[in-house]
Order: C-alpha cells, then sequence, then structure tokens
C-alpha cells in the first residue's frame, strides 16, 4: 500500500509548543482527520480534506482513516497533547489490530506533543520532579471500581498523581469522589494544581491546598496535578502565585 497514516500531537495549544516534525506532517498531508476543535486548531492548506468527526467516536474516526490511507492517501489524525496519552493513538492501533488485515502493511507513524500534564508542570515549577503517574478519570471505556483501585493504590504508594478527564457534564461527581479518596492518606495542606487551557488565551492556573480543592473549579480542559507527601510549595516574594516542585529525593536526603 502507497498511504500513510501519521497520528500526530498538537500540544496544549499554543502553535509554538508544535513540534516541526509535527508541522511538516501536517504540511505534507492529504487527509486531515480528527475531533472538531482539534482539526480547527490547524491552519488550513490549499487542496487538503478534512474530516471532522464529533467527541467519542474514536475508534471510528481510526477506522475511516485507516482506510483513506488504504486508498494511497497521505493521513494526519491528530490530537490535542500527545497522541499516545489518552488520544488518538491508542485508537488507531485497536484499529489495526481488530481491522482489515490489509491496513497492517500501511506507513504508520506517530508524532509526539507536550501532554498536558507537562505543559502545566512547566507553568508552576517542577510537580513531576520525583515519581509521578497520569490517570483519567473517565469511566466511559472502564468502570468506576477500577477507576477508584488505580487511584487508591497511586495515592497510598505516594505518587504524584495527574488527573485526565476529571469532570464533565455527563460525568459531574467523579473528581468530588477522587478528591475525598486522596484526602483519606493526603494531608489538607497538599498542593493541588488545577491547570485550565494552558497555553490558550483562556489559560487559568490554580494551586489550592487539597482542604480548599472543590471539583467545580475543573472542566474537561481542566488538568488536576495533586502532589505527593514531598511536593512543596516556594513562595515568591512579588506574587500570590507560588512555585511547586517535589524534590527527587525521598525521605532523608542522602
Amino acid at each position: 500500500m502507497t498511504g500513510q497514516l501519521t497520528v500526530i500531537g498538537l500540544g496544549p495549544g499554543d502553535p509554538r509548543w508544535l513540534t516541526p516534525a509535527a508541522s511538516e506532517a501536517l504540511a505534507s498531508a492529504t487527509d486531515l482527520v480528527g475531533y472538531g476543535p482539534y482539526v480547527d486548531r490547524v491552519s488550513e492548506q490549499p487542496g487538503q480534506c478534512r474530516h471532522v468527526s464529533d467527541n467519542r467516536v474514536e475508534l471510528d474516526r481510526a477506522r475511516f482513516a485507516l482506510g483513506l490511507a488504504a486508498n494511497g492517501a497521505r493521513v494526519a489524525v491528530v490530537s490535542g497533547g500527545d497522541p499516545g496519552v489518552f488520544a488518538m493513538a491508542a485508537a488507531v492501533f485497536e484499529a489495526l489490530e481488530t481491522g482489515n488485515p490489509a491496513w497492517r502493511s500501511l506507513d504508520i507513524r506517530v508524532e509526539p506533543g507536550i501532554t498536558a500534564m507537562l505543559a502545566a508542570a512547566a507553568r508552576v515549577g517542577a510537580p513531576l520532579g520525583g515519581d509521578f503517574c497520569a490517570m483519567s478519570l473517565s469511566d466511559n471505556l472502564k468502570p468506576w471500581e477500577v477507576v477508584e483501585k488505580r487511584l487508591r493504590a497511586a495515592v497510598e504508594a505516594d505518587f504524584v498523581v495527574a488527573l485526565y478527564n476529571p469532570i464533565s457534564s455527563a460525568r459531574p461527581w467523579q473528581l468530588g469522589a477522587a478528591l475525598t479518596i486522596v484526602a483519606e492518606t493526603r494531608g489538607p495542606d497538599t498542593p493541588v494544581i488545577l491547570a485550565r487551557a494552558v497555553g490558550r488565551p483562556d489559560e487559568r492556573i490554580r494551586i489550592l491546598p487539597l482542604c480548599k480543592v472543590e471539583a467545580s473549579l475543573a472542566d474537561m480542559s481542566t488538568v488536576v496535578i495533586i502532589g505527593a507527601s514531598t511536593t512543596r510549595r516556594i513562595e515568591k516574594s512579588d506574587s500570590d502565585t507560588p512555585y511547586v516542585y517535589t524534590p527527587r529525593f525521598y525521605g532523608a536526603r542522602a
């Protein structure tokens, strides 16, 4: 097959954070496939076809893109952030595994992007400087019991935890439940970062102690980073917003 499919991470929003390799792949694509708001972030190219679909149809979108590539198109499938973090790369390979065996001869590539937790961490300091994990609070594709079990294990293991997909109109209670679980183990002054739309004009970042975080402060454009027991605040002399970092060492410094 002569077609090609590239899954591209657009980063969190600031076009300066798009990698040169991703820009080249976007420019050379004959067809652009993705969720509408992500496709809208890509500059239009003469002669390039744009195929927009709604949210929560990732597998159908992946099959469609593979079909285009099988017919000889150079397809770019776009995701926000990094396409391998709760995004389209996994959907493409799921469709590849279960779909037309001929698709396996396609040239399929993944171009990484800056994922939301890395952009948020850079804004405030180094909260991911020690061991950390990332979780999605969405229970659309896995039962809440699994989410809860994994969250408890991560908190008890004293990871910094980055929560993606924390809340939506269809899932209004999960973040509140997650914060309750965290509070069973973490202290009330644990730093929590709520970073919304990092790199976009409506960016907003709050740093609050765990005891003051409310689920209503987040939405689907927010990544929530919950500090470990070792995570620290450094107050600035000229700003209300502190630095936040997690030391590389654990326990007593050697």
